[in-house]
């Protein structure tokens, strides 16, 4: 007997074209979504096309089912409705265990630029330390900090025959450990009485007289254009300042470009000045140099003659602690005592630049040894040179840096800085016993625990007089404290480890090194030479 019953009447022709179009979308969209992932795009497109999508692929769901309610089921809306909310909810909850376990710490921050919610999810991590490690007590030395400032340092006054402004800074190599004397640890007092015994000196007549020669003829004032301001990306202020003193020459690339070169790795913690001074001599077509060792009065004739010039400086901004940050100086006008500076987290002001008085200026940039590097033609190399002065000679420039950093110490024997930047200039030197000793005041006194995320002094001092285990525990340190991505954090684990004879496990620190920035010459040095 034929059954009677009405078939199942089909669904509206619009529903159903609706949800083919919707079906056809999707598949693209798929199909589209790996082609795209193939070419590593960064995590904010993503977010943002994957945001659109979802929220288009919801209304356009809805809006169809309630367009054609009157011709569907009586309960098919509101199920529709509560799977596409359970949907959210789920694909919600994976994105936040995805963010908690499988997010990188700058693939985190662009997630919360997008969704400041998700600050609530963020993984928890312990506090860091806010100083360095300090000391042992028993650690003897080979001269005490007071015996430093007992008398100057020998400065050089010849001008070098040869330039050498276009020099990149070798790379660290092995050298003998010899083990370090033993003598008394200097107590504060015996510091600040060096402090009142020792006068200070003066820095050295070449680069006075050269500032001072410079200084009668150059402007008053003078704030260089044409150039483009670059908004930096997460944790990239070396190469959006990079790429913003290139554009007074015509250069046209953005930050990325040279990020690519300078980061392999996007959670690189620290681009050095040397790694940008190669990146502008080996890639752009213009020159460049860095050296240690500025002053005030140089960056001005820098200025007053065209050149800009970046400077490694301290982050001017709230809701940070100190952390360092690259700038670009762009002008100066001694009428009212300020620099211009073009800041790529900051901004420039009112377009000129943000203003920065010159004691302000003066005091973040003695917490890096005054570093700078200078931008150039090639064919304006001896003009460079001739301001430069004694400090074209990257030694001469340490010695000067030296006894600066003497001067400043023992006007204040409790400015760590002071003590860190003679540690740094006499490892440059390669004064270790000396700088060790310098870098024991400056964390006695307390220096800020994110400074050997860019300043790499204290590991090699440390090492060249046998103190390993002073090494590791700065390399410990930087490990607690977001330095796992420092390529120089685990080139000089693995350094120890191989002092030690454990060769296996020193290659695997450099090998992670090298993970982190194939470019680290060092690095593939070390492990070549192990050769495993």
């Amino acid at each position: 007997m034929r059954d009677q019953r009405d078939p199942l009447a089909p669904p509206p022709r619009g529903l159903m074209a609706v949800f083919l179009g919707l079906f056809i979308v999707l598949v693209l969209g798929g199909i589209g979504g790996l082609i795209l992932l193939q070419s590593r795009p960064a995590l904010s497109s993503l977010l943002q096309l994957a945001l659109v999508a979802a929220v288009v692929v919801t209304l356009a769901v809805l809006a169809a089912a309630f367009a054609f309610r009157r011709r569907l089921p009586r309960r098919t809306l509101p199920a529709l409705v509560i799977v596409v909310a359970a949907l959210w909810l789920l694909g919600g909850a994976a994105f936040v265990v995805l963010y908690r376990t499988a997010f990188q710490p700058g693939q985190r921050e662009t997630a919360k630029y997008y969704l400041p919610f998700l600050r609530a999810f963020d993984p928890p991590v312990p506090a860091p330390d806010t100083t360095l490690p300090t000391v042992s007590p028993d650690q003897t030395e080979a001269i005490s900090p007071a015996d430093l400032l007992s008398s100057p340092f020998g400065l050089a006054t010849a001008t070098p025959e040869q330039p050498a402004v276009i020099q990149v800074e070798p790379s660290p190599t092995a050298s003998p450990t010899p083990v370090p004397s033993a003598t008394p640890a200097p107590t504060q007092t015996a510091v600040a009485q060096a402090a009142t015994e020792a006068p200070a000196q003066p820095t050295s007549a070449p680069m006075q007289s050269t500032l001072q020669a410079a200084a009668q003829v150059r402007p008053v004032s003078r704030v260089l254009g044409g150039f483009t301001h670059v908004k930096q990306t997460w944790n990239n202020c070396g190469p959006a300042n990079i790429t913003m003193a290139l554009s007074y020459y015509g250069w046209k690339e953005g930050q990325e470009v040279a990020a690519a070169y300078l980061k392999p790795s996007k959670e690189d913690k620290n681009v050095s000045p040397g790694e940008m001074v190669a990146f502008v001599n080996e890639e752009t077509g213009v020159r460049a140099l860095t050296r240690i060792g500025g002053s005030m009065e140089l960056l001005k004739t820098f200025i007053a003659n065209g050149f800009p010039v970046v400077v490694e400086s301290v982050l001017d901004a709230e809701a940070y602690d100190w952390i360092g940050h690259y700038e670009t100086v762009v002008g100066y006008d001694d009428s009212t005592g300020v620099f211009y500076i073009y800041d790529s987290y900051v901004g420039i002001g009112e377009g000129s630049g943000r203003t920065d008085s010159y004691a302000d200026f003066d005091r973040a940039w003695q917490n890096f040894n005054r570093t700078f590097i200078v931008l150039y033609r090639q064919e304006e190399e001896m003009k460079v040179r001739d301001i430069l002065g004694p400090l074209a000679d990257p030694l001469q420039a340490a010695e000067i840096a030296a006894e600066t950093a003497r001067q400043e110490a023992l006007a204040d024997p409790g400015n760590a800085f002071a003590w860190f930047n003679l540690g740094s200039s006499l490892t440059k030197l390669g004064e270790y016993d000396k700088a060790a000793s310098a870098f024991d005041q400056a964390r006695r006194i307390g220096a800020p625990w994110r400074m050997t995320l860019y300043q790499f002094g204290p590991f090699e001092a440390y090492f060249n007089v046998g103190r390993y285990d002073d090494v590791l525990a700065l390399v410990k340190a930087n490990l607690n404290n977001g330095g796992e991505y420092v390529e120089e954090t685990h080139y000089w684990n693995g350094r120890v480890l191989e002092a030690q004879g454990q060769k296996q496990q020193a290659s695997a620190a450099f090998r992670q090194a090298l993970a982190h920035n194939p470019r680290f010459t060092a690095a593939k040095d070390a492990l070549d030479k192990l050769n495993l």
